[in-house]
C-alpha cells in the first residue's frame, strides 16, 4: 500500500511540474505575441509602414527577451512616441498592452490546443 501511495504522490508531482511549464511556456508566447501587437499599434500609431512596422513590432520583442520586464516595453514605446511627436500617454500604453495580453493568451489557446512537450496536458484541459 505504501508503494502505491508514493506512486500516487509522485505522479501528482509530475503533473504539477508539467503544469507549471505548460503555464510558463504559455506565457512566455503571450508576452512575446502581446508586444508584437503592441509594437504593431505603436508603429501604425507613428505612421510607419509594412515594413517598418514589422521591424520595429521584431525590435519591441526582442527588448523584452533581452531584457525581461514589462517596464522596459512601456518605456521603450512611450519614449519612441514622443520622438516622432506622436501624443500617446503612458496610461493607455500601458491599459493597451494589458487589453494585448488578454487577446495573445486566447490566441495561444487557439493555436497551441494540443501538449507542447511530452510531458503537458492540452491547453484548457
Amino acid at each position: 500500500m505504501a508503494e502505491t501511495l508514493q506512486d500516487t504522490l509522485d505522479d501528482r508531482e509530475k503533473a504539477h511540474e508539467a503544469k507549471y511549464k505548460l503555464d510558463q511556456e504559455r506565457q512566455f508566447k503571450a508576452h512575446a505575441r502581446r508586444n508584437k501587437l503592441l509594437g504593431l499599434w505603436a508603429a501604425e500609431r507613428m505612421g510607419m509602414g509594412e515594413a517598418e512596422s514589422e521591424a520595429y513590432a521584431k525590435e519591441v520583442v526582442i527588448l523584452e527577451m533581452s531584457n525581461p520586464g514589462e517596464g522596459g516595453v512601456l518605456r521603450k514605446v512611450s519614449e519612441d512616441f514622443r520622438e516622432r511627436g506622436v501624443e500617446v500617454p503612458d496610461k493607455e500604453i500601458a491599459e493597451r498592452m494589458e487589453r494585448l495580453y488578454a487577446r495573445a493568451l486566447e490566441e495561444i489557446g487557439d493555436e497551441y490546443p494540443e501538449p507542447l512537450a511530452g510531458d503537458h496536458s492540452p491547453v484548457g484541459g
